[in-house]
């Protein structure tokens, strides 16, 4: 965290309908940190979440159709493994 606290910034203006607004200042988090803190947090979790989305997307299509010979290459250790009964 520190290094986000230390790099240089940017004012941007941002429109939030009035609804939102009222929502985003009733929030703890903003009340406590500020609405600039809570946004720039909210904007990395989505980057992030954004990023994860298209990982999983390319390993999806990488792996696509590829199941039966990773499970051939799997199979022996499964067999192998002791199973709960039930």
């Amino acid at each position: 965290m520190w290094y986000y606290l230390h790099m240089p910034s940017k004012a941007v203006q941002v429109s939030i309908d009035t609804t939102l607004l009222r929502e985003l200042d009733a929030d703890p988090e903003v009340k406590e940190s500020g609405r600039s803190a809570f946004i720039r947090t909210a904007v990395r979790l989505y980057l992030a979440a954004k990023e994860r989305r298209e990982n999983d997307a390319r390993m999806a299509q990488a792996y696509a159709g590829e199941a039966d010979s990773l499970l051939g290459e799997i199979e022996p250790l499964i067999d192998g493994q002791p199973w709960p009964e039930g």
